[in-house]
């Protein structure tokens, strides 16, 4: 799991501001499996707590949330590695889906915003 810099909200907003959508780098914070048809499930834990995880993992069946993609959601968080932009990803998107990502410029941007907001993701523009 990759720790990302804790902006307030006003300096990670001022930051998103200034950039073009698609010029920004995504990059996961959670790790994921891929399944034998090569979608991925995003694992994240339950507790991040030193005391919870204490007190409550070995009680549980499972210490992980677990959040599976289908084959558009796949593609896409596989390409967010920090070193590609959202443009790169659309482009990667299109060439190995086609029409079913039609129209990327649209569907990319809202799940990739969706991500940022549930905290799934960070963008390598904030964690300078």
């Amino acid at each position: 799991m990759i720790k990302p810099m804790m902006l307030n909200f006003f300096a990670r907003r001022k930051i998103l501001k200034k950039a073009s959508y698609f010029d920004l780098h995504p990059i996961r914070i959670y790790k994921e499996e891929i399944d034998e048809k090569g979608f991925a499930t995003i694992i994240i834990p339950k507790f991040t707590n030193k005391l919870a995880v204490n007190l409550f993992n070995h009680r549980m069946k499972s210490t992980d949330i677990k959040i599976k993609l289908d084959e558009i959601g796949s593609t896409a968080w596989l390409a967010m590695d920090g070193e590609k932009s959202v443009g790169d990803i659309a482009k990667i998107m299109v060439d190995k889906l086609g029409e079913k990502v039609h129209p990327v410029e649209e569907r990319l941007p809202k799940f990739i915003t969706h991500l940022y907001e549930q905290k799934y993701i960070s963008f390598v523009e904030i964690n300078k």
